[in-house]
């Protein structure tokens, strides 16, 4: 094999035939050959959100030009071709009807943002306050190749891969094998472990974590690193110490296939990493001053702190998640950002009304009721605690101590404590607090909200996330598992429903480029809930979306967007000119729910 075949970055991107054969359906064979390529790829630029209450993006700029001169980062990008004509090629293909007309007076406000330099502000009304960093690639690299001399090789997990193509090192944990003597100090081409179809019709790598390359052609899986290197970098570790320790840098990436600045604790409470469709997003939910918004999957709270900052930190953003952590993470991210209308709680979204209390017609919560149930189980739990703590003592057993308490509880119609829960209340008693409660903030639990009292609500759902980039490989996902997510959505969708007033807004999105995910779900919203319409976006920057059906082997019919639907949602394309994730996103009003 020629080097520069083999010694190249040219991934192919793997899909489950049956879903590939959907998406060509959905965008023809030429168009989605031009998605998953560009999937296999990052952006070319970093989006970064401004802290407009804390500071301004000529502040930012000045201190971003200056941190980017300190780290000798240096740009290669040209301008950014963003005409009318390669927007519309790019989104058209022989199935579906575009017309780029009422946005491009915001292409062109797009297009002149990345003709002023390595850093410049966003020239779209609106979004001044974000800012743009040009990167750079992909670039060629020589990996200084003799036949009778290959280079020492480093190989990484896929999932450490996409990262350091996003601009991060690779750390210790993500590096899966490593060439025989490499020393601290050794120049070492990196390539990335992709999964392989298996012989039991799943996928894996093959790969033993600690395996020794030779980096000859007798290595078992020397052809599947072929187009797969992604640059070359320093160790900063010999061999054996990347493979004993578990943290830290195990190699410098010092020449990139793609060159883009790191912004990791860089102005913290300034800026925010983001990506521009999910900036979008918060604007085409509007918020106003004093309202009531609801961010029903928070986490990590982008979109969260973007709606506070767009209210002026004026009214109440709840926002919430149903895990633990996420939910402290939010916290973390609203107080490093100085703002103070945000509140957070763990509640899973599937979950979010809580009913009318039938018996007296009244709309009041049903959380003092269920928060009186938890007390008297966590005082039960605690005193049954220390009954066994004592017990075990004197040397009972203590699943006779949790039997008898049981047996106690069943004859007074007391709360059932399982064995699992006895012993996870000893091992926290026993280990501490544990990280959660270490980090000065806690998870307040909710047990849901009354109808109508949301003005706005933004659902940005738990999707397949398959518009993410770079990704390597995409076969994981099914038919079946895509029509999951599907039907998870839609009763999260739901649930937005009852919660938002007449009147109000609902602004769903995803990160997935699944239109079962997306249009459908407009599809099914719009025939379920009859006061619902769908409404303009401002800024509209996105592509239209899919018009028609499609129908699978199995008879089943998926339905998309009628004529005249598809402008008014917004879908972002990473194959189009913008160089964004795949993204989606539909803002419906709330009309009168009387029937």
């Amino acid at each position: 094999m020629d080097p520069s075949e083999r010694y190249c970055y040219n991934p192919v991107l793997r899909w489950n035939p049956e879903v590939e054969d959907y998406f060509i359906k959905a965008y023809g064979p030429h168009h989605f050959s031009r998605i998953s390529k560009a999937l296999t790829r990052p952006s070319c630029y970093s989006c970064i959100r401004v802290n407009t209450l804390n500071t301004t993006s000529d502040a930012v700029i000045e201190k971003l030009q200056g941190i980017i001169q300190d780290s000798g980062f240096q740009n290669g990008v040209d301008g950014i071709n963003l005409n009318k004509t390669e927007l519309k090629d790019s989104l058209n293909d022989s199935n579906i009807e575009v017309e780029v007309g009422e946005s491009e007076h915001d292409m062109n406000a797009l297009k002149g943002s990345f003709e002023n330099g390595t850093i410049s502000k966003c020239q779209i009304p609106g979004l001044e306050y974000v800012v743009f960093v040009k990167g750079s690639g992909p670039h060629s690299t020589d990996y200084d190749y003799a036949p009778e001399r290959p280079p020492k090789e480093v190989i990484v997990s896929r999932k450490c891969a996409e990262a350091v193509l996003r601009g991060a090192q690779v750390f210790v944990p993500g590096v899966m094998a490593c060439s025989a003597h490499v020393e601290k100090g050794d120049l070492v081409a990196v390539s990335v472990a992709v999964e392989q179809p298996g012989v039991d019709g799943g996928w894996a790598t093959g790969i033993t974590r600690g395996t020794v390359l030779q980096g000859l052609q007798t290595d078992p899986h020397y052809f599947e690193r072929s187009g797969l290197y992604i640059g070359q970098g320093t160790t900063m570790m010999s061999r054996a110490g990347i493979f004993r320790v578990l943290q830290g840098i195990a190699v410098d990436m010092n020449n990139r296939i793609f060159n883009l600045p790191s912004f990791h604790d860089v102005l913290e409470g300034e800026i925010f990493l983001q990506n521009l469709p999910s900036i979008v997003t918060a604007h085409a939910l509007d918020p106003q001053k004093g309202e009531r918004i609801l961010d029903m999957c928070a986490a990590p709270g982008g979109k969260t702190t973007a709606i506070a900052i767009l209210m002026r930190d004026e009214g109440e953003v709840v926002a919430v998640d149903r895990s633990h952590n996420k939910v402290q993470n939010i916290q973390k991210l609203a107080a490093e950002m100085g703002l103070k209308c945000i509140n957070t709680y763990k509640l899973d979204a599937l979950k979010a009304v809580c009913r009318r209390n039938e018996s007296n017609g009244m709309s009041a919560l049903c959380s003092d009721k269920i928060n009186s149930c938890t007390n008297i189980q966590n005082s039960d739990l605690l005193r049954l605690h220390e009954e066994v703590s004592s017990t075990t003592v004197e040397g009972l057993d203590a699943d006779t101590t949790c039997k008898e308490k049981v047996s106690n509880e069943k004859g007074n119609d007391r709360t059932y404590i399982s064995k699992a829960d006895i012993r996870k209340n000893m091992r926290r008693m026993r280990n501490g607090p544990g990280r959660n409660q270490c980090l000065g903030g806690r998870a307040e639990p909710s047990k849901g909200f009354s109808p109508n009292s949301f003005d706005r609500v933004l659902l940005d759902a738990p999707c397949s996330a398959l518009g993410l980039r770079p990704r390597l490989f995409a076969g994981e996902e099914t038919v079946n598992s895509l029509r999951s997510h599907g039907k998870y959505q839609r009763r999260m969708f739901d649930q937005a429903v009852q919660l938002v007033r007449p009147g109000g807004v609902i602004v769903y999105s995803t990160c997935t480029i699944n239109p079962g995910e997306n249009e459908a779900l407009v599809r099914y919203a719009l025939d379920t809930y009859k006061y619902l319409s769908l409404a303009p976006q401002n800024p509209r920057i996105g592509g239209p979306g899919l018009v028609g059906c499609c129908e699978f082997p199995d008879g089943y019919v998926e339905e998309w967007l009628r004529p005249g639907e598809e402008e008014l949602v917004q879908r972002f394309d990473p194959s189009s000119p913008l160089d964004t994730i795949g993204f989606f996103i539909a803002k419906f009003s709330v009309g009168s729910k009387e029937v």
